[in-house]
């Protein structure tokens, strides 16, 4: 029996296909959807739509499921349609009619937007803290390393010289701005939507500021129609943020792909943590990294499947939207996976030293030659001109001495202002505010 169905039964083909893999993918919002409903019902008692009473067992009863939940003793049944539906029907079944209230003011359609939004924060605050392990990670090693050059590439032609320490802090910086978009994610999925009912508001008195308050957003999706628009929208937000993040962790895979190679022979791992071939015995594949690099690639093309999956839909609700779960709730597990085993692997990478002693990357250094003979008052088109000729005779002479001491340079990494930058987005975020409440709804 569905909470929305009268006397008519639904055809079981129709049902199968229109509930489809909903029942999974409703479990991960089960926890937000107990929190949501505890907000809900205080606002209710404000309101005088709950009794004291009623509000008493209904709560108590709510945070039983809630903690049932974080043990993993809760399951949507097969007769039951969602995650809404199933609390709903668990605690009617516990507490009788004062359970059969608590839909009073709201609809599925704010019900599940306001469950998305709070499952959403927690996402993101656990990308966040993934985030955060991987970045300081890449700050020590450009720090342990920063002494040792390595070729710097324009084209995949040898350009001019790099460092270790230059290379791991590019992509701890690059994390930096990936937290930035990750960022502008939370603040969208930090407004309350809950009391838009099915879009178009109540005539019920409903206290938003409450519920808003009660679940420690920052401010109200206020237009009812638009708080409903938002389904999708949200989504595609969230969506690039996580693209951002997974950009940098794809490319720096193709760096650690192609370093790994014996062509360059830049950076090792242990064998334990490579693969090996059926029929070659010297192969030590970087699978972890060719795995990272596909799996964020992927998650790189989810804005665009949401985007075509949302496009051109009018305003209200529209069960296209349910599928959006099926390509965004897995893609929450993989990034986070991504970030793990990667500061994981960092944690046990080699790097070679003396690269740039090889005679082949001598002329990475003809930059440099170039603007000696500037220091030494030759103009640069001339010294630019002659060092070409001295490469095309055969009788270029390198000097390997690297002095660049501007910010941001080999020898000015300039970690420190990089990580005040990435501590700076961290803190902005507000998980604190957000643990609180939830922590005080909960008691």
């Amino acid at each position: 029996m569905k909470i929305w169905q009268k006397n008519i039964n639904v055809d079981s083909f129709v049902e199968a296909f229109t509930v489809g893999n909903d029942r999974a993918m409703d479990l991960h919002l089960a926890a937000a959807d107990v929190l949501g409903s505890l907000a809900h019902t205080q606002m209710l008692n404000s309101i005088n739509l709950l009794s004291d009473e009623d509000l008493d067992v209904v709560q108590k009863e709510l945070k039983q499921i809630y903690r049932d939940i974080s043990v993993g003793n809760f399951a949507i049944e097969d007769s039951v349609e969602d995650v809404h539906s199933q609390v709903e029907m668990l605690l009617t079944q516990r507490v009788g009619e004062a359970g059969k209230k608590i839909h009073s003011g709201r609809s599925r359609n704010d019900q599940v937007l306001v469950d998305l939004k709070l499952y959403f924060r927690s996402e993101i605050q656990h990308l966040v803290q993934r985030t955060d392990i991987l970045f300081h990670k890449l700050i020590q090693l450009s720090e342990q390393h920063r002494q040792v050059l390595i070729p710097g590439y324009t084209h995949l032609q040898i350009a001019m010289p790099s460092s270790f320490g230059l290379w791991f802090g590019a992509y701890a910086e690059s994390l930096v701005d990936d937290l930035e978009m990750l960022k502008a994610a939370w603040k969208v999925c930090n407004k309350n939507p809950l009391g838009s009912a099915a879009g178009y508001g109540s005539s019920f008195p409903l206290n938003r500021k409450l519920t808003t308050e009660l679940l420690g957003f920052d401010d109200l999706n206020y237009n009812v129609v638009y708080a409903q628009m938002g389904r999708g929208k949200t989504e595609r937000i969230l969506a690039q943020g996580m693209s951002a993040l997974a950009a940098t962790l794809a490319k720096f895979a193709m760096d650690v792909c192609l370093f790994i190679n014996q062509n360059f022979g830049f950076i090792s791992f242990p064998a334990h943590l490579t693969t090996g071939s059926s029929i070659m015995p010297h192969k030590k594949n970087p699978d972890v990294f060719e795995l990272i690099r596909s799996r964020c690639n992927k998650i790189q093309a989810l804005p665009n499947e949401i985007a075509l999956m949302t496009t051109n839909l009018p305003s209200g609700y529209h069960r296209d939207l349910q599928l959006l779960k099926e390509n965004l709730f897995p893609a929450f597990q993989s990034l986070s996976d991504c970030l793990e085993i990667t500061a994981f692997m960092l944690e046990h990478i080699s790097v070679k030293e003396h690269i740039l002693d090889d005679p082949k990357y001598d002329y990475l250094f003809s930059v440099e030659v170039v603007n000696n003979a500037v220091l030494q008052g030759i103009p640069f088109r001339e010294a630019y001109r002659q060092i070409g000729l001295d490469i095309d005779n055969g009788t270029f002479q390198p000097s390997k001495e690297v002095r660049h001491t501007h910010e941001g340079s080999i020898g000015n990494l300039c970690n420190d202002e990089i990580s005040r930058m990435f501590n700076e987005v961290k803190a902005e975020f507000g998980f604190e505010k957000v643990e609180k409440a939830l922590e005080d709804l909960l008691k």
